[in-house]
């Protein structure tokens, strides 16, 4: 279907009944051209039933897999037509050599990771790749560590080794690390040669339940971050939750912000669940992380499955990213973990609602609260000013014809908006409430 997005404000939410909601008030549609999806006689909520749509576009189910091992990986998969893949969530997962060995249909393999990850997994990387497989040649490239690298000097990197390699277009790149690593792995995919395959296998917490899942990849600007990039889909995403074991809290905690983000746009009851177990899950309990990933992973799935180049609904998953976003790139990139900048960007965002009127007080409290718990930062720091706001915000990737649309929150607990539609003025006083000039 080819449609558009040019409402001024757009809300969604999923219910229980796996219904999704959309007010009267507002067009729904997706891509590019004029067609709306769905059509309004009534005054309220046009409810669409999407049970059996759902299901099939996130199938989360256990399977056998071939493997001397024990553990046995949930399945989400990616509905994307002859582009979907699994993303496979368990303990142990790279000592599975047929996880990785099943999507890569060549011969080379090219690794790409950083200096603190590739002492630690790429060893176990290049065995599950390579383990009674001898026609598979593996490469690998370590990248410097941290959010400032993540620019071309450092993705020439990445291109230098597969040239000098010659690799060929039936290579594989795989990308060991968190966020970064497979941002700037899937864009050299994407360019290399114009489009070689990819494999991601996240290492943090961020990029299990948020980064690695949905095709988005790219470099920062020194204007702003992530303004250079593709959408590129892997061939498949294994997240092995025992390498979260030596992630360092300070990243688990950024992660988590990501985690908090998917209860409050569209799953309330997964909001309520973390409330109730967060210090399991910074306590790195086996269970309630799995769960967490899980359940993260169908939202992100679900959402990529309706709108994978963010035509509309896939736009509401950067709760607080736009302030965040302004935060990392003012501030300085690597000077605040993205999960971090992201944790003040939810506050910015809900402050912003309620001030419009949108959202209770009490879900304002409940959000400072869960933040609190997850060790989260919730004060704009120092150095940033109402202008830097407005001038980095100015050209975030969300603004369309010189109109900055935000997320926002709208109603009850799991709803919220993508809108230009508005007040600046409460614009402007949440940014002077946060900033000291």
């Amino acid at each position: 279907m080819s449609t558009t997005v040019n409402p001024s404000s757009i809300c969604f939410s999923l219910h229980q009944n796996n219904q999704l909601s959309i007010p009267k008030s507002t067009p729904f549609s997706f891509g590019s051209g004029s067609t709306k999806f769905g059509s309004v006689s009534n005054p309220g909520r046009v409810s669409l039933n999407c049970s059996t749509r759902v299901r099939s576009m996130v199938s989360t189910q256990v399977t056998q897999m071939t493997s001397s091992s024990s553990n046995i990986p949930t399945v989400v998969e990616v509905d994307l037509g002859n582009r979907s893949y699994p993303i496979y969530i368990g303990s142990g997962l790279l000592d599975q050599p047929d996880l990785l060995q099943r999507h890569v249909h060549g011969k080379r393999v090219l690794v790409v990771t950083n200096t603190t990850v590739a002492p630690l997994y790429l060893d176990k990387v290049i065995d599950a790749l390579t383990r009674d497989n001898p026609e598979v040649s593996v490469e690998a490239v370590i990248l410097p560590d941290g959010e400032q690298y993540k620019n071309m000097e450092t993705l020439m990197k990445v291109f230098d080794k597969a040239i000098g390699s010659r690799l060929d277009r039936r290579s594989t790149f795989v990308a060991l690390g968190g966020g970064v690593i497979g941002d700037m792995c899937g864009f050299a995919a994407a360019a290399f040669l114009r489009g070689v395959n990819f494999i991601q296998i996240p290492t943090t917490v961020m990029a299990q339940v948020d980064s690695s899942v949905g095709g988005k990849t790219g470099i920062n600007h020194t204007l702003g971050k992530n303004l250079i990039g593709a959408f590129y889909q892997p061939q498949c995403v294994l997240i092995d939750t025992d390498t979260l074991k030596t992630l360092p809290d300070r990243e688990m905690a950024s992660g988590i912000a990501e985690v908090i983000k998917y209860g409050l746009i569209r799953d309330a009851d997964f909001f309520e669940w973390q409330e109730k177990n967060m210090a399991s899950l910074l306590a790195r309990d086996t269970a309630a992380l799995t769960y967490a990933i899980k359940r993260s992973c169908e939202n992100k799935a679900e959402v990529v499955s309706l709108d994978e180049k963010e035509g509309g609904i896939r736009a509401t998953l950067n709760l607080g990213h736009t302030f965040g976003h302004a935060i990392e790139t003012g501030f300085g990139y690597g000077q605040w973990l993205h999960g971090e900048a992201v944790a003040v960007g939810t506050v910015m965002a809900v402050d912003l609602s309620h001030r419009l009127g949108w959202i209770d007080e009490s879900l304002v409290k409940r959000v400072h609260s869960i933040l609190k718990d997850a060790r989260l930062p919730t004060v704009v720091p120092e150095s940033m000013t109402v202008e830097m706001f407005k001038s980095i915000m100015a050209v975030d990737k969300k603004v369309a014809d010189g109109v900055l649309r935000l997320i926002l929150l709208k109603g009850p607990l799991g709803n919220c908006v993508f809108t230009s539609d508005y007040d600046r003025d409460a614009l402007d006083q949440t940014l002077r409430a946060f900033c000291k000039s």
